[in-house]
């Protein structure tokens, strides 16, 4: 039987949030669709979740451009949907992807909209300064869901096998030739790195390697930077 769509989601220790994001994809479950969980090596008892959850599991080396590519690899989708292991999915969302799947014009790639579980003065700043970037520089977060047509990820290589910034690289290689839509709704990610390391920290290290991957400098520097020059707290 055909697949419509695949699911995939990278996860490293994510026993806590997936069962929570499996929870929320319930709707969709069906004969043509299928979930992928691709596991980087967790010791948490994740892949257990992700099969309790009715996810197929996959187990790659760590790695989330690694675990992306192996998921794409292994899906039968003729539409691929990546998620982060910690986001959420309101009715409105599981709404707007089936209307997307459904629509009988023609679009090629599409993201949520952008939100986080912040308290309410964090969340703004961090939401409105992402649109804010999404607007400027046309590079939505990783964080924001990919729904694309699997001939167009695969006409331009899928995602790369980077250290860090997959996601913003494949959007740019699909803004070449494609326009990347909005669905109208919000995919929630979770604050826990945000609250872990400090709301300000955070995003100060997220812009910053943005702006020095805007002006070239290789994603292979940036992750040997981020893990060797760690911010103060701010």
């Amino acid at each position: 039987m055909s697949i419509r769509l695949s699911v995939i989601i990278p996860a490293l220790n994510e026993a806590v949030a997936l069962p929570l994001l499996l929870n929320d994809l319930r709707p969709l479950d069906g004969p043509d669709i299928e979930f992928l969980v691709i596991d980087g090596g967790s010791t948490d008892g994740t892949e257990a979740a992700a099969q309790a959850g009715g996810a197929r599991v996959l187990s790659s080396p760590p790695g989330r451009g690694r675990q992306l590519r192996l998921g794409a690899t292994a899906s039968r989708g003729d539409w691929l949907l990546f998620l982060h292991a910690d986001s959420r999915l309101g009715a409105d969302a599981i709404a707007a992807l089936r209307g997307a799947l459904d629509r009988p014009r023609p679009f090629t790639a599409a993201v949520f909209r952008f939100a986080i579980d912040l308290p309410r003065g964090w969340k703004a700043f961090i939401e409105r300064g992402q649109a804010f970037r999404e607007r400027l520089l046309g590079l939505p977060y990783g964080d924001q869901g990919l729904l694309v047509r699997r001939e167009a990820f695969e006409a331009v290589g899928g995602y790369p096998d980077l250290p860090i910034l997959e996601d913003v690289a494949l959007v740019k290689k699909l803004r070449r030739r494609h326009t990347i839509e909005r669905l109208p709704a919000a995919l929630v990610t979770s604050g826990r790195r945000y609250r872990q390391r400090g709301v300000l920290r955070t995003w100060l290290e997220h812009t910053v390697l943005i702006i020095l991957y805007g002006i070239g400098v290789s994603p292979a520097r940036l992750a040997t930077w981020r893990h060797a020059t760690p911010f103060q707290t701010v």
